[in-house]
Parts: C-alpha cells; sequence; structure tokens
C-alpha cells in the first residue's frame, strides 16, 4: 500500500499529498506500485501475485493492471536492478500510449542516497506538454519498508 504521505515530485516540486494529484498522476502511481501478476517465466519464491482484477477476463488482450516491480524487493542494488526497474515501470506505462493518454512515456531509474532506487517519469500528453514525476523513495515501496 502507498502511504498517503509519500512525497513525489512533479515537474521538480514537492508534492506530497496524494489527495491534491490530478488524475495522471494517480493513475501513474497506481501503474507502478499496485502488483502485476508475475509472468510465466519469472522467478519467484512463491506466488505470481497480481492484481485481483486481472482475474476477470480483461477488456483487451493483455490489459492488466500494476507493475512487475515487486519482483525486486529481494533484490541487490546493482545496474542490472535499475535495468529491471527501468523495464518493469515502462511496462506498466505503456497503456498510457496505447490509449492516447500520451504520446510518449520514458522512464529513468538512479541510485537515491545510499541505499535506495528512484524512479523519474517523464510522460509527453497529446496536448504536448509533458509532466515529470520523480519518485525518490520507490526502493521503499517495492520493499514495502
Amino acid at each position: 500500500m502507498i502511504p498517503n504521505d509519500m512525497t513525489i515530485f512533479v515537474n521538480g516540486v514537492e508534492s506530497s499529498s496524494l489527495d491534491q494529484a490530478d488524475s495522471l498522476i494517480r493513475a501513474v502511481i497506481i501503474s507502478l506500485f499496485t502488483w502485476r501478476r508475475a509472468n510465466p517465466d519469472d522467478v519467484t519464491e512463491g506466488a505470481k501475485m497480481g492484481y485481483w482484477g486481472d482475474a476477470a477476463e480483461p477488456p483487451a488482450e493483455n490489459d492488466k493492471i500494476g507493475s512487475r516491480l515487486w519482483l525486486l524487493a529481494r533484490e541487490k542494488i546493482l545496474p542490472s536492478t535499475f535495468n529491471r526497474a527501468r523495464e518493469y515501470a515502462t511496462e506498466a506505462l505503456l497503456w498510457m500510449i496505447a490509449d492516447g493518454v500520451a504520446t510518449k512515456v520514458t522512464v529513468d531509474a538512479e541510485r537515491f542516497n545510499v541505499d535506495g532506487l528512484a524512479l523519474i517519469v517523464t510522460i509527453y500528453r497529446v496536448d504536448g506538454s509533458d509532466v515529470v514525476l520523480r519518485f525518490n523513495k520507490a526502493w521503499e515501496i517495492i520493499r514495502a519498508v
């Protein structure tokens, strides 16, 4: 669960109230931090997890909620972990392009402090504007710390 006091940066400005976040920001948070079901070839320790709503037949093939970031919870912070975080976050946000919310989505993953990982998401809206979201405590959320 995402704490209501989670601090994110929107276009470089700190924002700690999800109540005041616009629907695009909420959609990004849900997409990144809801657990998507693991793929058949993903290595897991037990259950494949996943959002319960995906058990119902989705309206479109491969239309799933969430990300596989949770698979990184037991990983060490290595370059390969950053690469997978970037891959999983991008995968979780591709629906925005398919649904016409954005023309492009980019994700970067970088070290935050000594033992953390930050995600930087840029959403290029169809109206030509872009929104940059920075989640400094992504590692804490992924690991449910």
